[in-house]
């Protein structure tokens, strides 16, 4: 039976909370489980779902919505055309399972939204990806340029190299850290269940569904369950991490059931579904991480040129950084000052500091020879740039 606690915070939830439209969203994560994706005793893709569903992302993308996927299945797809048992696998077997699973799983992807003519891109990331900065960058900026191509990129973490210890180790999470790093307004997570309940449902028959989860406290963590399939390394516990990592970078989330066709289309109808809401917006919860939680590196001295660029919503080019402070790596932070000394903002740097010196004062078409590769434009990206005035 729920709880009162858990019963009068799904009562004040209701009464305080509103749900999101869904045509509000306009950058949106969507993650697919294996249980959804790959019929276990067939060995092969619901395609006839999956088909479904594509029909709702191409109508998101019809719409202008820039749409990614974090999907799973490359796993449970290589482990049945290699004939391995089912239970949990050894390391090395999971990872031939998701090199031979991953190219019928793109493929099928692929195909899938080619019918609408809709390209797709493959991803595949690990952990440090999206935990250290650098790479950070890169992966940011590949999603961004796939999007602004108006592809959808397909992601899944690349289980052939992942090892137990430097894992997400479910793609709840994975999804969370795309839509974080890509700057996601919406994240929805496809699952077994149509939301979150009071109690686990398998287990309490009196179990209620909790439709606004105005903010991830105590009690929601409280009441989370666990994981409910082979296929499924994830349960409601990681979902709920999910959301914490989510919400509190300005990203709402929501969790509804995948087991109907056409999901997207029934959530955006008002099918069941719990939403988890957030108080903040991307862009301003990632400027505020910039300009408030990491470690400034070094220093960038700029003209009245650039700093007045930078006000107009600019990014930082080379020519416009007239001395550099400080030894520092691509993607760290850096502050950035004004001719008179005075700070202006603050923001990830596109180049190392021994690079960045070689360009700086130079146009964005020098680059090349200066440096014997093509460079980024951008010595900070605008999106990367938090100001003292924002």
């Amino acid at each position: 039976m729920a709880s009162p606690e858990s019963a009068s915070f799904e009562a004040s939830s209701d009464a305080q909370a509103k749900t999101p439209a869904f045509a509000d969203f306009r950058r949106i994560v969507i993650k697919v489980g294996s249980a959804l994706l790959v019929d276990r005793a067939q060995g092969r893709v619901r395609l006839a779902w999956l088909t479904s569903l594509v029909e709702d992302i191409a109508a998101l993308h019809a719409r202008g919505c820039e749409v990614m996927v974090v999907s799973s299945g490359a796993i449970a797809l290589g482990r049945t055309v290699l004939g391995l048992p089912s239970g949990p696998l050894k390391l090395e077997d999971s990872q031939a399972a998701a090199a031979v699973g991953q190219i019928a799983l793109s493929k099928t992807w692929a195909d899938i939204l080619g019918h609408y003519n809709i390209t797709a891109g493959q991803v595949l990331l690990t952990l440090g990806d999206t935990e250290e900065r650098r790479r950070y960058l890169n992966a940011r900026s590949t999603l961004g340029r796939l999007m602004e191509l108006r592809s959808v990129p397909i992601i899944n973490e690349n289980d052939t190299v992942a090892t137990t210890e430097i894992r997400y180790g479910d793609n709840d999470r994975l999804a969370a850290r795309v839509a974080t790093m890509a700057s996601a307004d919406l994240l929805v997570l496809l699952s077994d269940i149509d939301g979150l309940y009071t109690a686990p449902p398998a287990q309490d028959p009196n179990a209620t569904l909790i439709p606004v989860v105005p903010r991830i406290g105590a009690e929601i963590e409280a009441i989370a369950g666990d994981a409910g399939s082979e296929l499924s390394r994830g349960g409601m516990r990681t979902k709920i991490e999910a959301g914490k990592i989510a919400t509190s970078a300005g990203t709402h989330m929501v969790i509804a059931s995948g087991h109907v066709k056409n999901p997207l289309k029934r959530i955006m109808e008002g099918g069941r579904c719990t939403w988890f809401l957030t108080s903040a917006n991307p862009v301003r919860a990632r400027k505020s991480w910039i300009a408030g939680a990491l470690e400034p590196r070094g220093t960038l001295h700029l003209d009245d040129g650039a700093v007045a660029a930078l006000r107009r919503g600019a990014s930082l080019l080379p020519a416009g950084v007239k001395r550099i402070d400080g030894q520092f790596d691509r993607g760290d932070a850096v502050v950035l000052r004004g001719p008179d000394g005075a700070e202006v903002g603050r923001g990830l740097v596109a180049y190392d500091s021994t690079h960045a010196a070689r360009i700086m004062g130079h146009s964005t078409s020098e680059i090349e020879a200066l440096l014997g590769v093509k460079g980024r434009s951008e010595m900070v990206h605008r999106d990367d740039l938090a100001l003292g005035v924002e």
